[in-house]
C-alpha cells in the first residue's frame, strides 16, 4: 500500500475511531432499545437473506457491531470485522453485555483474509462501505476467497447517484463525478448520526459506479444472483426527503434512487 494511500486509511481510522463514543450515545444508534431487544436490521437485508440460523457469518466493516449481534441474535455465528480499534472494544463489550457469542477482528476490510480465518456460508455488509475503498478489484477477490463453495454475499448500499453530490457546502449540488476516479476529501464538523457532536470528521472517500461493484464481484467469480435498485431508504440521507406509509424515506420525485443491493453466491 502507498504512502498516500496509509495516510488516507489512517486518517478515516481516527475519524472513526472519534464517533465511537458519540455514536454509541446518540438517539441515531438508540444502544439502549438495542439491549432490549430491538433489531438493527431493516427490511432489505432481512428479506434478501432469510433464516440465518446454524449458518457461519462474516460481517465487513460493523463499527461496534449492532448488526453483526443482530444477525446473531438470529441465530448465526458471526464475525464482524472494523478498521477502528474503539469500535472493536465497543462490539466486543456489547456482545458480552448480551451474551452473545460473536467474534470480532480490528482490521483494514482489504486485509481481512489475513486476519479471519476460515471461511463462511455469507458475507454482509451494508449503508456506507464501499465510498471508503479506492478500489473494488480486491475487496471482490477477497469476498471470494473468505466465502465457502456455494456462499452467498449481499451488500445493501447508498446509490452512487447519492455520493455525485456535495453535502458540506450549504445545498447539496452535483459536485463529484459517477466514475470519478480522484479522491474526495470532506471535512466537516459533527457525523451522520450527531450533526452538534464535537467532533471534526475528516474524510478521504472514493465513488464506485454499479458496473465498478458488479465487475468486481464477477470478475473475482461470482454469480450475480440480483441487482435492484430502490427508490426509498431506511436512512433520511438527503434533503428534504418525506417518509412514506411504510415510515421509508425517499425522494417526491423520485427522479433517482437512493439505494441498491447486489446478492451473489460462490
Amino acid at each position: 500500500m502507498s504512502k498516500e494511500l496509509q495516510k488516507y486509511f489512517a486518517t478515516n481510522k481516527n475519524t472513526w475511531d472519534q464517533r465511537v463514543k458519540v455514536h454509541w450515545e446518540s438517539d441515531f444508534y438508540d444502544v439502549e432499545a438495542f439491549k432490549k431487544g430491538k433489531t438493527s436490521l431493516k427490511q432489505f437485508e432481512l428479506e434478501a437473506l432469510g433464516d440465518v440460523s446454524g449458518k457461519s457469518l462474516l460481517h465487513l466493516q460493523c463499527h461496534f457491531g449492532q448488526d453483526t449481534l443482530s444477525w446473531s441474535r438470529m441465530g448465526a455465528l458471526c464475525t464482524g470485522i472494523d478498521l477502528s480499534e474503539q469500535a472493536i472494544e465497543q462490539a466486543n463489550q456489547l456482545s458480552t453485555d448480551l451474551a452473545l457469542d460473536a467474534t470480532f477482528v480490528c482490521c483494514n476490510v482489504l486485509d481481512t483474509s489475513a486476519h479471519v480465518a476460515g471461511h463462511f456460508d455469507i458475507i454482509f455488509t451494508s449503508y456506507g462501505v464501499i465510498g471508503w475503498l479506492p478500489d473494488l478489484r480486491p475487496w471482490g477477490h477477497m469476498i471470494a476467497e473468505k466465502l465457502k463453495k456455494g456462499g452467498i454475499f449481499y451488500i445493501v448500499e447508498f446509490h452512487p447517484i447519492v455520493w455525485m453530490f456535495d453535502y458540506v457546502e450549504g445545498t447539496p449540488s452535483i459536485k463529484y463525478g459517477y466514475h470519478q476516479k480522484k479522491v474526495i476529501y470532506e471535512e466537516y464538523q459533527g457525523t451522520y448520526a450527531d450533526t452538534n457532536a464535537n467532533v471534526v470528521s475528516k474524510e478521504y472517500g472514493w465513488n464506485h459506479g454499479l458496473g465498478e461493484v458488479v465487475s468486481a464481484l464477477t470478475e473475482a467469480g461470482l454469480k450475480i444472483e440480483f441487482l435492484k435498485e430502490y427508490d426509498e431508504s431506511p436512512y433520511d440521507i438527503f434533503p428534504n426527503l418525506t417518509q412514506n406509509e411504510n415510515k421509508m424515506f425517499e425522494n417526491k420525485d423520485k427522479l433517482f434512487p437512493l439505494l441498491f443491493a447486489i446478492k451473489a453466491y460462490k
